[in-house]
């Protein structure tokens, strides 16, 4: 029989989860439709908000979930032996236009991980490629030690 220990992780231990990883899931919905798709994301521990590269073409089911200002929840989570850590983010996703790119969003986006590659059926001046934010609104980390 296994035994099973939760607890809550620090600011300082969710943000640590945060910065070693470059991907998780990011979840929309719409009346009774959820929607989840993986996607890379960047990190500012000192703001504590995320940002979003998101790509997609104008039929793509992510078009028809990013309304404006969506809510969602954002989970990264990772497994280590018999210790696994998650992180949830939730709160409203927020596009940021290109008039509104300042020098510091500039710096976030270029810092921020990226898929080392894009598979895409159509031709890239035929998708849709938006920045957003997520200052998150609940961001709370567990960490789960199973001991055998």
């Amino acid at each position: 029989m296994t035994v099973e220990q939760q607890t809550v992780m620090t600011g300082a231990e969710t943000d640590a989860l945060l910065g070693r990883h470059e991907t998780g899931v990011l979840s929309l919905a719409r009346e009774d439709e959820p929607y989840a798709v993986p996607i890379s994301y960047g990190y500012d521990a000192g703001s504590r908000q995320f940002c979003m590269r998101l790509v997609s073409t104008p039929e793509s089911g992510k078009s028809r979930f990013l309304t404006d200002s969506p809510q969602v929840r954002f989970v990264v989570y990772e497994e280590d032996g018999t210790t696994y850590r998650s992180v949830i983010a939730a709160g409203r996703l927020e596009r940021l236009h290109k008039s509104e790119l300042t020098p510091d969003h500039v710096e976030r986006y270029g810092a921020a991980k990226r898929p080392l590659f894009e598979m895409w059926g159509e031709p890239k001046a035929e998708l849709d490629i938006h920045l957003y934010e997520l200052a998150p609104e609940e961001l709370s980390g567990r960490r789960i030690d199973i001991d055998p």
